[in-house]
């Protein structure tokens, strides 16, 4: 497959990497004001955050909405 996505900023980027880039540019608690979950809230690090995440689609679905935002807000 050679289809390429440019209008997807979420193609090619682990939730890893979403994860570091937000927290690298707001802090968990940026990351906590615009996705309540507890995993951001209270002692947040990488690894419980990825791990709760990967479990819980719905969680993963809005942090993945907030980082298409945060890269159309960088690009703008």
């Amino acid at each position: 497959m050679t289809d390429r996505q440019p209008n997807n900023p979420l193609h090619g980027v682990t939730l890893e990497a979403m994860l570091r880039q937000m927290v690298d540019r707001c802090g968990w608690e940026g990351l906590a004001r615009d996705v309540p979950i507890k995993c951001f809230r209270v002692d947040p690090t990488m690894t419980s955050a990825l791990k709760y995440l990967r479990k819980a689609p719905r969680a993963r679905q809005k942090v993945e909405a907030v980082y298409a935002r945060f890269v159309a807000g960088r690009a703008g």
